[in-house]
């Protein structure tokens, strides 16, 4: 693929096929990740890859543990919920989801199912929890590291014909994940990527999420036009 195929193309896949996804490509998708620029070239970035029965695990844990009403424990700082423009636009997106998926506004069952699927790293065959390293935390400049490297990472991903999308939910009992990942103590949990072939018949992964435009992003400061 082209650099311009892979950026405009990539969309976040939510439904995935079973097929196992090979040791060596995802080894090749992570070498290329890793080129990622990082400040001062810290590299603070790990990753753990699982997938078969530890992950399996992992999911059931996560499930069980979030129905059950056992509070979060992320192990990043989550802030304040979205307001304002970031509020309206996790809207939207959910809104174009959940019509592709058929999910009506007021089918509580449906949308619990919806939200279990992101705990359960969206059935995906394959699941990479990034970390950093725990000597480098407070510092901003490793989380936005691990964003970098995260980006190539599912970019990476879908230029070899790979879906990716990364998630939040699937590291929200760090305790599960730390145990079934064999999560080493000098690291952090940063995300979660859930990686796999996508499912082309799966409806929610034709969604194409809006973005606004350079014009409401950007700010040119010197140009004479």
């Amino acid at each position: 693929m082209q650099f311009d195929d892979v950026i405009l193309g990539r969309r976040s896949i939510r439904g995935y096929k079973p097929d196992p996804v090979p040791r060596a490509l995802i080894e090749e998708i992570i070498g290329l990740a890793m080129r990622a620029p990082s400040s001062m070239n810290s590299q603070p970035w790990n990753f753990y890859v699982i997938t078969g029965e530890p992950l399996n695990r992992i999911r059931a844990g996560n499930t069980e543990r979030m129905v059950a009403g056992v509070p979060q424990s992320r192990e990043f700082r989550i802030g304040q919920p979205f307001a304002g423009a970031h509020r309206e636009r996790q809207v939207q997106v959910a809104k174009q989801l959940f019509f592709a998926m058929g999910i009506a506004r007021d089918d509580k069952d449906k949308r619990q199912d919806w939200v279990l699927r992101g705990f359960r790293q969206f059935d995906a065959p394959v699941c990479i929890i990034v970390t950093y390293d725990r000597a480098l935390d407070g510092s901003d400049d490793t989380p936005f590291d691990c964003g970098a490297v995260t980006n190539a990472l599912v970019n990476a991903a879908w230029s070899r014909g790979l879906g990716a999308v990364i998630n939040s939910q699937g590291i929200m009992q760090s305790p599960v994940v730390r145990e079934h990942a064999g999560i080493a103590d000098d690291q952090v949990i940063m995300k979660s990527v859930a990686l796999g072939w996508p499912d082309h018949d799966f409806p929610a992964n034709a969604v194409v999420s809006e973005r606004k435009s350079v014009k409401e992003a950007t700010v040119f400061v010197g140009f004479e036009d």
